[in-house]
């Protein structure tokens, strides 16, 4: 318990009352927090801090309580998209229960902004019985948001650009990218919000209505990444774009608005490289004649 309560900064105190003395955990900013509410708490934060606390116990006798403090909102970011994960469509797939997975070891040998972990595991193998152990790495990020701001009446949209360290890592040498907005599920959000919040932040510009494209893993052989991918319904007057992006972030981001015949031939000639893009824009290809006559 003091390990689990000192990764929020909390350390233990012995307490006298009506002659017991009963063992508390107080942070640091406990006693300013005078409009703390239990029941708005349990409400809003509760289930992402028991999905967190699974994160902080695996990783006891591995990382310090002031390591684990110093990454605990990108974790809490992760147990919310674990409050998310579940619940999937098994119509054709395998209907997995949890025995279908058995875990020797899990190891975290990295931990930043990102984490990679390791797991030695079994799986449960199509023709019956677990497979022989295996070791799986897996790079470790929150859900996220992308979206597409479309104008049905212009017929335009809004991309931005911004350099990508992937790209750059893999050796090439055009590492600025065309991309839709994007941005993590921050802890307390629904992904509609953090839509709305990027689009002011990385575009400057608000979002009409939202509508789902898809969410999907991009990466499942090697990433934990979850997408929720969004066209929305938006007004395109020329000289919107422009460049933004948070300081803090060090973002430097710039803004495109280009035709939907633009966007398809950046497609075409693989200058929008950019999965989500691709994807959204072959849904746009599919529902941009409805959107339309619905202003026109």
């Amino acid at each position: 318990m003091d390990f689990f309560h000192a990764c929020f900064g909390a350390f233990p105190h012995d307490l006298e009352r009506d002659g017991r003395v009963m063992r508390v955990w107080v942070g640091a900013d406990d006693a300013r927090d005078l409009h703390w509410n239990a029941a708005r708490w349990q409400a809003d934060w509760a289930a992402i801090t028991t999905a967190t606390a699974f994160d902080i116990m695996a990783l006891f006798g591995q990382r310090s309580p002031a390591e684990i403090r110093a990454r605990l909102y990108l974790m809490m970011v992760r147990g919310a998209s674990r409050l998310r994960a579940g619940g999937g469509a098994t119509g054709l797939r395998r209907k997995a229960v949890s025995a279908d997975v058995a875990v020797t070891h899990r190891r975290q040998p990295y931990a930043h902004f990102f984490a990679v972990e390791e797991y030695d595991l079994s799986f449960r193998k199509f023709g019956g019985g677990l497979s022989a152990m295996v070791n799986r790495a897996v790079f470790i990020s929150g859900d996220a948001v992308t979206v597409v701001p479309y104008d049905p009446v212009r017929d335009s949209v809004l991309l931005i650009e911004q350099f990508r360290s992937g790209p750059y890592a893999r050796g090439d040498d055009q590492p600025w990218l065309l991309e839709p907005i994007a941005g993590r599920i921050d802890p307390g959000e629904v992904p509609e919000q953090t839509a709305r919040r990027e689009a002011l932040e990385e575009a400057g510009i608000g979002l009409g209505e939202l509508l789902k494209v898809a969410e999907y893993y991009p990466s499942p052989g090697a990433k934990a990444e979850y997408l929720y991918s969004y066209v929305a319904i938006a007004d395109l007057p020329d000289g919107t774009a422009g460049t933004h992006g948070l300081a803090e972030e060090a973002e430097d981001i710039r803004g495109h608005i280009v035709s939907f015949d633009t966007l398809m031939r950046l497609v075409e000639t693989g200058e929008a490289a950019n999965a989500p893009l691709i994807l959204t824009a072959l849904w746009l290809a599919r529902e941009r004649p409805r959107l339309r006559a619905a202003v026109i």
